[in-house]
């Protein structure tokens, strides 16, 4: 047993002179690859920095400096590892990586492919930084485009994180690529109206609105004849396209067509419904030839319907016996006796 804890303590023993006897180049590996840390840092920021200034070239310098930066880490660690081990060859460490490179495929498949859609994102540029994109059910400002996911922030000052094979592989609006923007609503005015003075007045009131463009014009169009209401589609143009410019612009061109069309006495008619009382005593119920409404008449006597009046009477006549006999009696009408 003795013997046994001695190697013990041996091998402990060996161990600890082997750190510090290693413990310099442990320090000056550390240190080195500070410095490697900090160049690459450095010069992420001054790729940046040079194409700040230039937007179809700002994306490719996110690229080039995140490139720059991890070939120059990959170095470092190279050269941290030679000072701690002499023997240590960068040759060891790729084939290292070739005999484990299906293993480590397939335990980072995700961040692998998050890495390289977002590589191809701020290359080809589908959408850029500050630009405001609708994706799914989530619409906001992209915040910054990682080599993970894509930061969002909504409208309403929340933050969504998406992963970058989602954005490059699925459907995105972009509603800030281009410098102006198109927008349409439906006005509905009534079936007695002029419709050519209340296209008329329309377009008035929309070229009143400072927010709404000169070129392209906004326009008017008949789009529909619903059950209450003519349908008028009114369109313009919007610059820049941004959110808030969409809010600003639809509130006012919405309130001015609303003010000017009351003003000029055009109706907007809200939705109406007409209901029809049939007579439905035993004699005329199911019998076509007897309807009055909704039905095609026949050449029999078409029965008078009953008035409201009379069936709150008969409603208070019920109530009257069921509480003078305790129970429900057949009212006759006027007429039956």
């Amino acid at each position: 047993m003795n013997i046994d804890i001695s190697a013990l303590w041996d091998k402990i023993e060996g161990m600890i002179r082997g750190l510090i006897f290693q413990l310099p180049n442990i320090v000056l590996a550390l240190i080195v690859f500070a410095i490697f840390f900090v160049v690459a840092r450095a010069i992420k920021r001054l790729v940046k920095r040079l194409t700040r200034d230039r937007q179809q070239a700002r994306n490719l310098g996110l690229v080039l400096g995140r490139l720059a930066q991890g070939i120059i880490l990959l170095v470092g660690l190279f050269v941290a590892l030679s000072i701690i081990i002499p023997t240590f060859r960068a040759g060891d460490l790729i084939q290292l990586l070739g005999i484990s490179g299906v293993a480590i495929g397939f335990a980072f498949r995700d961040i692998l492919q998050n890495f390289l859609a977002g590589i191809l994102i701020l290359l080809t540029e589908p959408f850029r930084i500050n630009d405001q994109i609708v994706f799914k059910d989530f619409e906001g400002t992209v915040e910054n485009i990682e080599t993970r996911a894509t930061m969002i922030k909504t409208y309403d000052g929340r933050r969504i994180v998406i992963p970058n094979s989602e954005l490059f592989t699925n459907s995105v609006i972009v509603n800030t690529a281009f410098d102006s923007r198109r927008l349409q609503y439906d006005v509905g005015i009534g079936y007695g109206d002029d419709i050519d003075r209340a296209k008329e007045l329309m377009l008035q009131a929309m070229q009143s609105v400072p927010e709404v463009v000169e070129d392209p014009a906004p326009d008017v169009l008949v789009m529909e004849l619903a059950e209450s209401s003519v349908n008028i589609r009114i369109r313009w143009w919007i610059k820049p396209p941004r959110r808030a410019d969409d809010l600003t612009s639809r509130d006012k061109v919405l309130s001015a067509i609303k003010k000017t069309l009351v003003e000029n006495g055009i109706d907007l008619p809200f939705p109406t419904q007409h209901i029809l009382f049939h007579d439905q005593t035993e004699e005329t119920d199911g019998n076509r030839s007897r309807q009055r409404e909704g039905w095609p008449s026949g050449k029999g006597e078409v029965p008078k319907p009953h008035r409201i009046s009379d069936s709150l009477r008969l409603v208070a006549q019920m109530q009257t016996q069921i509480d003078d006999n305790g129970k429900v009696d057949s009212p006759k009408a006027d007429g039956e006796n």
